[in-house]
């Protein structure tokens, strides 16, 4: 499947954007491991959660739904787990291998992780490193990569864990298999990165103790059902808060999006940049900070990215690098090294993308550094490619709406992991796409 993005148009109105597909998963796998039944509302019923849920399905958790968002989770509590009898297959989610990786390591059976081919090239070591410190035999293809085969013995060893890069997924992994080992595990992170994990183990009755950058729990315990209102995505969110940004006379308001500080960087570097951007009616649903942004058209300038906020928006760059392509000045995007190993290598995928339409972008090492082509300026037209990564292309649909003439974007089908009903969002906001 492809996209094909006519240009020009601006955006308006009000919309949702689908459940966060970070929250969605966990909700999933604390679900099943709690004791009772977990009520979830506003699950992403996208390829990648869904996927989490027939994983939990496979060991003999009895899943209700999703039926227009609404999921019941029948748990079978900390040792309820049942040896599937195939290997399981997490497609293209590498949120779902990662924590499951730490997840079944403490359970006594043995099981293999599986995934499709973009996820087979991704790298485990990560998790699998920190895994055998505590005790868990994890067996990989070579280089580290997916398949993950791990051998369960149903005992772990507590770890303190200093991570030597910043990544939700590992700090997650480690304390879902701290709660199978006896004692007290801590992650030390080196900067500050989505808290979803430790948030849901506190609304599951998980005590969570937080000192600075550490988090540490305490096994063994008992997670209690709870039920669990899923804010939209602001990942999500992201493509339509640029799009308003760099398109004229746009004025969109995103609703219910989830602002956890851990996750709005985003929203801290497009005000830097400059974007008309304000969140309205703050609140909090289930423990997670939820909020309206109003997003309207501004001149965005080039900035120099924090570090610091890198991490909180490590999902949202490839549509940011977008922004900075219609910025006016340069862009400096350094720290980002995390994104050469996402589905896509999306440092030089994006940069290849933007050439293509007549950007200057410079790829580096660990980010990119972006000539701007200011209020006036015109992206170019024509093909770019995609390789499969969902969020390449949403952020050059994006793209489009100040473009020169129509863009065409290949292999599209990957959306449906954490944007179902992109397409037709995006035609109600007002965006000239179609798909082919």
């Amino acid at each position: 499947m492809k996209f094909i993005v006519n240009n020009g148009g601006s955006l308006s109105g009000n919309i949702r954007v689908p459940g966060d597909k970070s929250i969605s998963h966990r909700s999933i796998m604390f679900g099943a491991l709690a004791e009772g039944v977990t009520r979830v509302t506003g699950f992403l019923e996208g390829e990648d959660s869904l996927n989490t849920m027939r994983v939990f399905q496979a060991m003999g958790v009895e899943i209700e739904g999703p039926e227009d968002g609404r999921v019941v989770i029948h748990g079978v509590g900390m040792r309820g787990l049942q040896a599937p009898g195939r290997a399981l297959d997490v497609g293209n989610s590498g949120t779902s291998m990662r924590l499951l990786a730490g997840l079944l390591a403490g359970q006594e059976f043995d099981v293999e992780l599986t995934g499709d081919n973009s996820l087979s090239k991704r790298p485990m070591k990560r998790v699998t490193e920190p895994l055998a410190r505590m005790g868990a035999k994890v067996d990989t293809a070579e280089g580290g990569r997916p398949p993950l085969r791990i051998h369960g013995s149903g005992a772990l060893q507590a770890i303190q864990y200093a991570m030597p890069m910043a990544s939700a997924q590992v700090k997650s992994c480690v304390l879902l298999a701290g709660m199978y080992a006896q004692g007290k595990t801590c992650v030390t992170e080196p900067a500050p990165t989505r808290d979803h994990t430790e948030r849901m183990l506190t609304a599951f009755g998980w005590p969570v103790e937080k000192n600075g950058d550490t988090v540490c729990i305490e096994g063994p315990a008992k997670l209690r059902a709870c039920d669990i209102d899923v804010p939209a995505d602001i990942s999500s969110a992201a493509f339509f808060m640029v799009a308003a940004s760099i398109a004229p006379d746009s004025d969109i308001t995103l609703e219910h999006v989830g602002v956890n500080p851990t996750r709005t960087g985003i929203i801290d570097i497009l005000q830097l940049m400059g974007a008309n951007l304000e969140l309205l009616n703050p609140r909090e649903v289930g423990g997670e900070p939820v909020a309206d942004i109003r997003v309207r058209s501004a001149q965005l300038k080039g900035i120099h990215v924090p570090e610091e906020l890198v991490p909180l928006a490590i999902d949202e760059f490839p549509v940011l690098f977008v922004a900075a392509a219609c910025a006016e000045g340069e862009t400096v995007v350094t720290g980002a090294e995390e994104l050469r190993v996402k589905e896509s290598d999306r440092i030089q995928v994006m940069a290849d993308g933007l050439q293509t339409l007549g950007v200057d972008a410079r790829p580096t090492a660990d980010g990119m550094v972006i000539q701007g082509l200011g209020a006036n300026g015109c992206l170019g037209s024509g093909g770019v490619l995609s390789h499969d990564d969902h969020r390449i292309a949403m952020a050059f649909s994006m793209a489009a709406l100040r473009a020169s003439g129509a863009i065409e974007i290949d292999d599209t089908d990957n959306v449906n992991t954490s944007f179902p009903g992109f397409v037709e969002l995006s035609q109600r906001a007002g965006l000239a796409i179609a798909q082919a």
